[in-house]
This record gives structure tokens, C-alpha cells and sequence, in this order.
């Protein structure tokens, strides 16, 4: 149950996703359905520390900053994101703290993004996980629908969900959208 208080991890399976990925020129061209398009990517080190299984909040700032500047967009115009959720204490308050840092300012609109992760239904896919999580948003983008974050019941108060640019959707609903700006999501997949 990730972001839940109670939680004492998620189940650990195996899993594969796989993804076709093209070029969008190309895909055009060949009258291809498109589900969605990745705009940018970015990657960062949590640099020196406990261990290589210690999550750092900072790090994973860095690394979502990198995506939306290589995207070319500002982050607070998503609607969705995507998150890795491992279910532990220690790595959901790291990636709920790095999503802060980047998200929140001193004058963020609060809980304007839907914040999910598929491990709260499918369970964590080690090596799947990040493909699961960009399968699940380019259905999301491609279907118009904001998909509900489930098994979440009591979100850990100490994250201050409610202070941040995020909140749980946990009804499916349809993605009503702003016309000048198109549907936007992000993944994080640490």
C-alpha cells in the first residue's frame, strides 16, 4: 500500500512490459496509433551516501528537474504523475519529498496533480515497475481518463499530502483538459 501508513511494503513479483517506441515523425508517417509521446528524460545519482539502497530526496529532485527541462515544458503543467511507490518507509517519503522539492514553490497551487502508482495493484515488478508505470500513463493519456489510486486508505499523515501540488485520485474519472495546453503526465521510476 504505497503512501499508506500503515504499510509494511508490497508484494514483490516479476513481471515484463514491453513498449514500442518510435520516433514520432516516423510513427506519423505510418499512420501508427500513438498512445502518448515521451517529451523528455531525465536521470541523476543520489550521490554519496548510506548505501546504494538509501533514497535521497535531493537526488531525485535533480533528476525530475532534468526531465522537464529536457522536455521543454514547465512540471506544474501536468496533471498526472506516475509515481514509483515501492511501499517502504523509507523510499515513499524520499520520492514524496524529491516530488515536493520540484513541484511545490512558496505560491504552488495545492492538489492540482493526481498522484497514483500501478504497484498498489499489481504489486512491485522489480525490473517491470518502470515499464508498468509508463504503460499505465500513456493509457491514461491516450483514454483520457485519470485512473484511481487504490489501497490507499489512510495516507501517511507525515507526508502532508494535502500542503503539496498533489492528491490522491481515487475515483476513475474522466481527464478534462484545458484546451491550450495539452494533456500532460509524468513517471517516476526510481
Amino acid at each position: 500500500k504505497p503512501f499508506d501508513e500503515a504499510s509494511h511494503g508490497i508484494v514483490i513479483g516479476e513481471g515484463v512490459g514491453m513498449v514500442m517506441l518510435k520516433r514520432l515523425e516516423d510513427a506519423e508517417r505510418d499512420n501508427d496509433r500513438i498512445y502518448a509521446v515521451i517529451r523528455g528524460v531525465g536521470t541523476s545519482s543520489d550521490g554519496r551516501f548510506k548505501s546504494t539502497y538509501a533514497p535521497r530526496a535531493a537526488g531525485q529532485r535533480v533528476a525530475i528537474d532534468r526531465a522537464y527541462e529536457d522536455a521543454g515544458f514547465d512540471k506544474n503543467t501536468i496533471k498526472l504523475l506516475e509515481a514509483h511507490g515501492t511501499g517502504t518507509k523509507a523510499g515513499d517519503a524520499a520520492e514524496f519529498e524529491g516530488l515536493k522539492l520540484a513541484f511545490d514553490s512558496e505560491d504552488h497551487e495545492k492538489q492540482h496533480i493526481a498522484l497514483g502508482t500501478i504497484k498498489s495493484q499489481i504489486g512491485h515488478t522489480k525490473t517491470a515497475a518502470g515499464a508498468a508505470g509508463i504503460i499505465k500513463t500513456a493509457m491514461a493519456l491516450y483514454h483520457k481518463v485519470l485512473p484511481p489510486t487504490i489501497n490507499v486508505d489512510n495516507p501517511n499523515p507525515t507526508l502532508s499530502i494535502e500542503d503539496s501540488s498533489f492528491y490522491l485520485n481515487t475515483d476513475t474519472r474522466p481527464w478534462i483538459n484545458n484546451a491550450q495546453i495539452p494533456r500532460r503526465a509524468g513517471v517516476s521510476s526510481f
